[in-house]
């Protein structure tokens, strides 16, 4: 979805941009028929850029955490593959929808865009997340080669935001569709991916398998959550059964787990100001989105070295330098509130930039906090956050990875709720912002500072004790 986001921008603006000086000043118009895209950057269509975007971002992150406890049951039930198919669906209307409203821009408005993300019911972020990081964290029950994969699926990530923001460049420029085209067949290509993973196999469970280790604990990464494949509850049961055990979590958990809950919270409503990155930066120093765009993948290159290079390293060299009596969670702690720290002063530093020479070193300096999930994700399988389960029968067994996959999916709805409030909020401070102008431009990522302040005292109350 990089190859979404940043040409997005342009045909809303673009279209807004037209539509304001077709009313007031027609002759900006060149031979083509188009408005040249720096006098677009004037603080009438940027508010209503940045308003359009906010409110697109609040209606995908709604649909999907309203749907996030249906969708986990379908998954459970039908399968993981399932989901992740229909998790395509919103995507690809998403882009075709784009393509649709820039094409007949005399017959649909600009604000019909706001249709199109209310199809995350269908999935969006927040299942995607939590049935990957499950079938990461099933993988393997070695807290630092969980951190690693942890970092591995982080990179990959940033590979994309490495990759995705200068081929939209690059392809916008020649062509504003372009990218459009390439998003819709990778979509499809991905479809062959989601595929080829394995199928869910329920454990089984009687007097049969009871007595055979080996058909009682299959690979990890194909047992999914089992209370849900009972045929004989109706699936609203089924939901409010889940419900019920997630609530149960809550309730029976450490005092950790919810201080670690609480961090993510605040975390996850900090970074919703990622996604005002690509207007920040050409509003504020009158870039266009192409040229943007090529600054955001040099920010992705810091972030993949980090995680693919100098995390697992720092944590194999971290592991082998550790005292006996040092708890190896206790350093994923120490890890996570330097991660915080370095996001509030990369937050500080992109809000008080006033030049392009001075925000490329701040977004530099705010990528290195990029690390922060390896750690908080590794935290939620210490015993000081999650106590371990007995497993001495196959029936315990099964409960324990189920209620390993709801806390996975907590977590996930923590950090979407975060996000559902952190983008009306990112979007109300930058039109604030530039009403203002000057240096109040970068007001939400100084309301994104004092939401990581807060999350570094909370992280701050937590206690690991082994």
């Amino acid at each position: 979805m990089s190859l979404y986001q940043l040409p997005l921008n342009r045909v809303i603006e673009r279209r807004l941009c037209r539509d304001f000086y077709a009313a007031t000043d027609p002759s900006v118009f060149g031979p083509d028929g188009e408005v040249s895209e720096e006098l677009c950057k004037i603080d009438v269509v940027q508010k209503e850029l940045g308003w359009i975007q906010g409110a697109m971002e609040t209606a995908w992150i709604v649909g999907d955490f309203v749907m996030a406890i249906p969708l986990g049951f379908i998954a459970e039930r039908y399968g993981r593959r399932t989901v992740l198919l229909l998790n395509l669906v919103p995507r690809l209307c998403l882009l075709v929808w784009a393509v649709t409203v820039g094409y007949f821009e005399h017959l649909l408005p600009t604000k019909a865009l706001l249709a199109s993300p209310m199809l995350s019911i269908l999935g969006g972020d927040c299942v995607f997340n939590s049935i990957v990081y499950a079938l990461a964290s099933d993988l393997t029950e070695d807290r630092l080669l969980r951190a690693s994969y942890f970092a591995y699926m982080s990179s990959t990530s940033y590979v994309v935001a490495l990759v995705g923001p200068a081929l939209a460049s690059a392809t916008m420029t020649a062509l504003l569709w372009l990218p459009f085209y390439i998003g819709i067949t990778l979509l499809v290509a991905s479809t062959w991916v989601i595929r080829t993973l394995p199928p869910d196999q329920a454990l089984a469970v009687g007097p049969e398998s009871a007595g055979s280790s080996d058909s009682s604990r299959q690979p990890l990464i194909s047992s999914p959550v089992l209370k849900a494949l009972d045929a004989r509850h109706s699936p609203i049961q089924a939901i409010t059964n889940r419900f019920r055990t997630m609530r149960n979590i809550l309730t029976t958990r450490p005092h950790n787990f919810a201080l670690l809950l609480l961090s993510m919270f605040l975390t996850s409503l900090a970074s919703a100001d990622t996604k005002l990155l690509v207007q920040y930066i050409s509003k504020r120093y009158n870039w266009t989105f192409a040229s943007a765009g090529y600054l955001l993948s040099g920010k992705a290159v810091v972030n993949f070295v980090l995680l693919t290079i100098i995390i697992p390293r720092l944590l194999a060299w971290r592991s082998s330098k550790r005292r006996q009596d040092e708890p190896q969670d206790a350093i994923y702690l120490t890890y996570t509130k330097v991660c915080i720290g370095i996001s509030i002063l990369g937050a500080m530093a992109i809000a008080m930039s006033d030049a392009i020479y001075l925000l490329v070193p701040s977004l530099f300096l705010y990528a290195l906090g990029s690390a922060l999930p390896i750690f908080t994700f590794s935290l939620l399988k210490s015993p000081a956050v999650s106590p371990p389960v007995d497993t001495t029968s196959t029936i315990q067994e099964v409960a324990g990875l189920a209620e390993e996959t709801q806390v996975f999916s907590i977590v996930m709805l923590v950090k979407t709720l975060g996000s559902l409030i952190g983008a009306p909020l990112v979007a109300a401070c930058w039109i604030r912002g530039i009403a203002l102008g000057g240096v109040s431009l970068g007001l939400p990522y100084l309301v994104s500072a004092c939401c990581y302040a807060s999350a570094i005292l909370v992280v701050c109350g937590m206690r690991i004790n082994e």
